[in-house]
C-alpha cells in the first residue's frame, strides 16, 4: 500500500518567504541607487573636506585657488588641540551632560508618555494638550527666566545648569505617546488579567516592544544635547564646566583663526555622533517606518 506523503506546512509568517524580485523592482532599486548615491555624496563632500583640512598644513590652507586634496597631510592640527586647548576635559563633560541627557529621557519621557497614552485620570486630554502647547514658545523667551531661576538654586556655572534643561522635553513625550498608541491595547489586557500589575506590564513588555521609538529618543536627545551652544553659553562662565561647543567657540574667539585646529576640532566633536548613528541607525529607520507620528 503507498503511503502518501503529507503535505509541506507552508512558511509563517508568510512575510517570510523569499520572493524573487521582478523586473520591474529591480529597474526601480536601481533607479533609486542612481538618485540617492549622488545625494549622498553631497551631503558627504562638507564632512570629507572638514576631515581633510583638519590634514592640511597652515600655510597651504590659505592658498588661492583652494586645493580639495592636500598636496600632504599632517597631523599639526590634532597636536595643537591636545596640547594647547582642553579638549578632553570639554569632551568629558559633554559626555556626561549627554548621558545625563539620554537617560533621562528615555525613563521620563517614555513614564510621561506612557502615562498620557493609557492610563484614564481627569485632565489627560487637557493636560497634554497644555504640554504641548509649549512648543510655541520661542526658547529665547525662557532663557531670562530659567538663567533667575538657575541663579536662585545656585547651580549657574556648573555642569548642572547644563544638564537640567535636558531632563525631558515635549517632543520625547509626544513621541512616546504616539508609539505606545500603536501599540495594541490586547497586550497589556493579557498581562492584566495574568496577575501582571501595571507596571510590571510596562517594564517587562511595552518598553521592549518600544526600543525603536527609544532608539529614536535617544539620537534626537544626544543630537541636541551634544551640539547644545546659546544655553551653555548663557549660563557657564567657569572654563572647569565648559562643553566640547562652548570650549571651542572661546578657544576661537579668543585667538586668530587656525583651521586646521579648528577643524580638527570639529572633527573630534563631530566623530561620536556619525558612530552613534552608525549603529543605532537600524533602530531609527524602523521608528520612522512603523510609527512616525500616527495619532
Amino acid at each position: 500500500m503507498a503511503v502518501l506523503a503529507s503535505p509541506r506546512p507552508a512558511p509563517w509568517p508568510p512575510s517570510a518567504t523569499q520572493e524573487e524580485p521582478t523586473p520591474k523592482r529591480r529597474r526601480r532599486t536601481g533607479w533609486s541607487h542612481l538618485v540617492l548615491v549622488p545625494v549622498a555624496l553631497v551631503f558627504a563632500t562638507p564632512f570629507v573636506q572638514m576631515f581633510l583640512t583638519s590634514l592640511t598644513p597652515e600655510s597651504e590652507i590659505n592658498r588661492f585657488p583652494p586645493r580639495f586634496f592636500p598636496s600632504e597631510l599632517t597631523l599639526d592640527g590634532y597636536v595643537k588641540l591636545f596640547r594647547d586647548t582642553d579638549v578632553l576635559l570639554w569632551t568629558g563633560n559633554t559626555v556626561l551632560v549627554s548621558l545625563v541627557a539620554v537617560v533621562s529621557h528615555l525613563a521620563l519621557c517614555s513614564l510621561a508618555g506612557y502615562g498620557f497614552a493609557r492610563l484614564k485620570f481627569p485632565g489627560r486630554n487637557a493636560g497634554f494638550l497644555m504640554i504641548v502647547a509649549t512648543i510655541m514658545i520661542p526658547t529665547q523667551l525662557l532663557m531670562v527666566p530659567t538663567y533667575v531661576m538657575f541663579a536662585r538654586a545656585g547651580i549657574i556655572d556648573t555642569l548642572a545648569a547644563a544638564m537640567v534643561p535636558w531632563l525631558a522635553s515635549v517632543f520625547g513625550i509626544f513621541l512616546m505617546r504616539q508609539f505606545f498608541l500603536s501599540l495594541p491595547v490586547e497586550l497589556e489586557e493579557a498581562a492584566l488579567l495574568d496577575g501582571c500589575s501595571r507596571w510590571g506590564t510596562f517594564w517587562r513588555i511595552i518598553l521592549p516592544l518600544a526600543r525603536p521609538a527609544l532608539a529614536t529618543l535617544a539620537i534626537f536627545t544626544l543630537l541636541s544635547s551634544w551640539n547644545d551652544l546659546v544655553w551653555p553659553l548663557i549660563a557657564i562662565n567657569d572654563p572647569g564646566a565648559f562643553t566640547l561647543q562652548l570650549g571651542i567657540t572661546n578657544f576661537q574667539g579668543a585667538r586668530r583663526t587656525d583651521w586646521s585646529l579648528l577643524m580638527a576640532s570639529n572633527v573630534v566633536a563631530t566623530l561620536p555622533l556619525i558612530l552613534f548613528f552608525v549603529f543605532a541607525q537600524k533602530q531609527f529607520i524602523a521608528t520612522m517606518t512603523f510609527s512616525g507620528v500616527k495619532g
